[in-house]
């Protein structure tokens, strides 16, 4: 297995290669199975959490009432997937402090729409493919409540992130 980094290094390395992508893919579970849509991703820098911006009358919001788990994958340089566990965040101000004028256009709103909330996903993992020199797969796992070690095989680098 190869070294395990630090939840601060995990965190900057899916930051740096997530920062210049501005369409994410948002895979949510339906009755029919799962079903992929693109979602703008928000101008904040990556924590562990993922911000998207939706309305309560479309499919992803129903779908997220019945199964919060969710996965994200953004494509640029690199090929990242994060999967984790979905909020629906109802919150005039944290819109406001996302809000930017595309929004307007994209969702023919404006902030204080009471249809509009947001949706924060928690990141349990995230695997990214470097396509560099060599097509590498590295595999982070955020893991806020497990404690004890995590076994991975040589390809995968395990890190766990304990947040508070």
């Amino acid at each position: 297995m190869e070294p395990t980094a630090n939840s601060q290094e995990a965190t900057e390395i899916v930051r740096e290669l997530i920062k210049d992508i501005d369409i994410a893919m948002l895979t949510t579970v339906s009755e029919e199975g799962l079903v992929s849509r693109p979602m703008k991703t928000q101008e904040v820098e990556f924590d562990g959490n993922l911000w998207f911006l939706t309305k309560k009358n479309t499919g992803k919001f129903e779908e997220l009432l019945h199964n919060r788990q969710v996965n994200v994958s953004y494509a640029g340089k690199s090929f990242v997937s994060i999967r984790g566990e979905a909020e629906l965040v109802d919150s005039t101000e944290k819109i406001k402090e996302l809000w930017s004028p595309a929004y307007e256009k994209l969702l023919e709103s404006t902030y204080d729409d009471p249809n509009l909330v947001l949706i924060k996903v928690v990141a349990e993992t995230a695997e990214y493919w470097d396509t560099g020199n060599k097509f590498k797969l590295t595999k982070f796992l955020f893991s806020r409540l497990l404690g004890g070690n995590t076994e991975g095989t040589d390809i995968n680098q395990i890190v766990k992130l304990n947040h508070a």
